[in-house]
């Protein structure tokens, strides 16, 4: 039976449960929700997988099933929900990020006599992702430059004050992740959520060199091509590109070979986000006309190190603000973005302890999901995106953070911002067909042995659902844990909770 068949069983069976008993009783599709999954489950496909499977009604506080609730498990992208919903709850879905300009010198005539600063804030918001084109925003703040009389900046453009001191990458990442956008380096000023798209075209001669683009900065990161055009690539070969960093520019490197004509296409992370994002505003200043002279002033030498005695020489020409955190909610959970979990965590930090550090803001989670009632000993916060493999999490833990925000007065920037069955983020192309399609708000988490679904569901009777399923370390191929956990939603989405008699 293939995927969709068993799905579509097992929601017809959800709906076939006849309710029985007293009014405000469970119904008999509870005993028979515990069956199903008891025996999906307990598959001997499954015998060597570790599964932890909670799912509660929180207007009663019954709880419908229970398996392993209480252990700890690897959460991968599931540690989004505790990132999210306190950043919610401590920041507000009004907040916005801050992007701070200042001068260090005097404005006359048209012409800044000395360097131009930028106090980056964590602003997520300066990508493609978020904004269709990420040199919009670079091109609206050279615009407020000029608005403020300057045409020519005499010094640099460079960082001010460094709000985030510590380390550009999670606890613990993969380093042969890092050239790899899920794995793209944060800081305070971060563009394009930490990578470059790199395009080559096959010249119109063989042994010719194809040419090279780069966005959404045109003129950045450098390239360096050693690549040739051939007549053809053989038939199993659509091309031969590579591209990889220079480890000795902190550029890219594009070797190999592609056919006259032809195209391919690549991402690659920038190796230095901060320089990344200055570049783009240096080019966004350029295109609007803004000389910039590159002098070395009186005080870059001393004040580069962005600390607190330097920003008090300077004077501060404008704000620039990003969307507000409900938006960044949505381009967070619904693909499952990491970066934007970093960068979250490290605005909690500086928001909450005046430290802008993954340590000061995993604390701040902490706490959070501790005055929701969690365990002291169900969870352990590395970083906020879940690419570490020391994050771990019970499905308790994060059934008290689902009721948590449930009561917070913007829940419903929080649910809307989840992926929804079949619809859209990352399950887009699960549980359709199924009453959970169009139904499940929920978050899921994926590494290697590591798959997880928790979030939201509503019965057939209109009763709110928590729940939380994560399995790790198995042997069988991913598509059957998926299937398991579409089929316990299928299931539980089709059940009427309540007897109406």
């Amino acid at each position: 039976m293939n995927s969709r068949a068993l799905l579509a069983v097992v929601a017809a069976a959800a709906v076939a449960c006849t309710p029985a008993g007293g009014p405000g009783r469970l119904s008999p599709a509870v005993g028979s929700l515990q069956q199903t999954i008891d025996s999906l489950v307990n598959q001997p496909k499954f015998r060597n997988a570790h599964w932890g499977v909670l799912i509660v009604d929180p207007g009663s506080g019954d709880t419908l099933y229970s398996r392993n609730a209480g252990k700890l498990f690897m959460p991968a992208s599931n540690q989004k929900l505790l990132t999210g919903s306190t950043a919610l709850a401590q920041l507000g879905p009004d907040y916005r990020f801050r992007t701070v300009f200042a001068t260090e010198g005097s404005i006359s005539d048209g012409t800044l006599h000395g360097d131009l600063l930028v106090d980056g804030g964590g602003d997520p918001s300066f990508s493609d992702h978020m904004r269709g084109d990420a040199m919009l925003a670079m091109g609206e703040m050279a615009d407020s430059l000029i608005a403020h009389g300057i045409h020519r900046v005499t010094g640099k453009v460079r960082r001010g004050i460094d709000a985030f001191p510590d380390a550009n990458v999670g606890y613990s990442w993969a380093w042969d992740d890092f050239d790899y956008p899920y794995s793209a380096r944060i800081d305070a000023l971060t563009f394009n959520e930490g990578f470059t798209r790199v395009t080559v075209r096959g010249a119109q001669r063989p042994g010719d060199a194809p040419m090279v683009a780069t966005a959404p900065i045109p003129t950045w990161p450098i390239v360096r091509v050693t690549a040739t055009t051939v007549a053809s690539m053989p038939p199993d070969d659509d091309n031969g590109i590579d591209v990889v960093r220079d480890s000795t520019t902190g550029g890219i490197v594009v070797s190999g070979a592609i056919a006259v004509g032809d195209s391919a296409f690549s991402s690659i992370t920038y190796s230095d986000p901060e320089a990344a994002w200055l570049e783009a505003l240096r080019w966004a200043m350029v295109a609007r006309g803004i000389t910039i002279d590159e002098r070395p002033s009186a005080t870059t030498a001393d004040d580069d190190t962005g600390t607190i005695g330097a920003a008090t020489r300077r004077d501060t020409l404008f704000t620039f603000l990003s969307p507000p955190l409900r938006e960044v909610l949505r381009a967070f959970e619904k693909p499952s973005q990491n970066q934007i979990g970093e960068l979250l965590l490290k605005t909690l930090g500086l928001e909450r302890t005046g430290v802008g550090t993954a340590d000061s803001g995993a604390a701040v989670v902490r706490r959070q999901v501790l005055s929701w009632g969690a365990e002291p000993d169900g969870f352990i916060v590395r970083d906020g995106s879940g690419l570490s493999r020391h994050d771990v999490v019970t499905p308790e833990t994060i059934v008290r953070v689902l009721d948590g925000i449930r009561a917070d007065t913007a829940f419903h920037v929080f649910y809307d911002a989840l992926p929804i069955a079949g619809v859209d983020g990352t399950i887009a192309g699960r549980m359709r067909g199924t009453a959970a399609e169009g139904n499940v708000h929920a978050k899921t988490g994926t590494l290697n042995m590591v798959r997880s679904l928790s979030g939201y569901v509503t019965t057939v009777d209109r009763h709110l659902l928590l729940f939380s399923i994560l399995v790790n370390n198995w042997t069988t191929p991913v598509r059957e844990v998926n299937l398991a956990q579409d089929s316990i939603m299928a299931r539980v989405a089709g059940m009427r909770l309540r007897d109406q008699r």
